[in-house]
């Protein structure tokens, strides 16, 4: 069975850093084809694709809002993909959800309509990001 656990979330004011962390059991880190990323949905608002990182090759990518600003990194060692966020915006709350699945097309969507119900085939129970103006 595979499980993501994250961890990281909080409150911070705009301008301001955090680091989001992603513990991932029964998934396979050292496949080719082993993915994992971040999407987040604010309330009221659609569940959006962050950035994704090739676990074997290192290869990322980044939506456009938060390209500079947030870096996706993993730990091959620990099974652990983390996303660390810097510059935060107003406009970056939301619940942040890890997700993982065996090739790129189930990271596809870059906009769902709700987090875990479509997409990559395993997600994280989210975390929370506030940042305050």
């Amino acid at each position: 069975e595979v499980q993501l656990v994250e961890s990281g979330g909080g409150s911070v004011e705009a301008g301001g850093s955090l680091r989001l962390s992603c513990t991932a059991s029964g998934f396979g880190f050292g496949f080719e084809d082993s993915y994992m990323g971040w999407y987040r949905q604010a309330p009221g608002k659609s569940c959006d694709l962050v950035s994704t990182i090739n676990i074997r090759r290192g290869t990322t990518t980044y939506s456009d809002p938060v390209k500079g600003r947030f870096t996706i990194s993993e730990d091959y060692a620990k099974n652990t993909v983390y996303l660390q966020m810097n510059n935060l915006k107003p406009d970056d709350t939301a619940v942040y959800y890890c997700a993982a699945a065996y090739g790129d097309h189930l990271f596809g969507a870059t906009r769902l309509t709700s987090c875990t119900l479509a997409g990559p085939k395993y997600w994280g129970q989210g975390t929370g990001v506030s940042v305050s103006s």
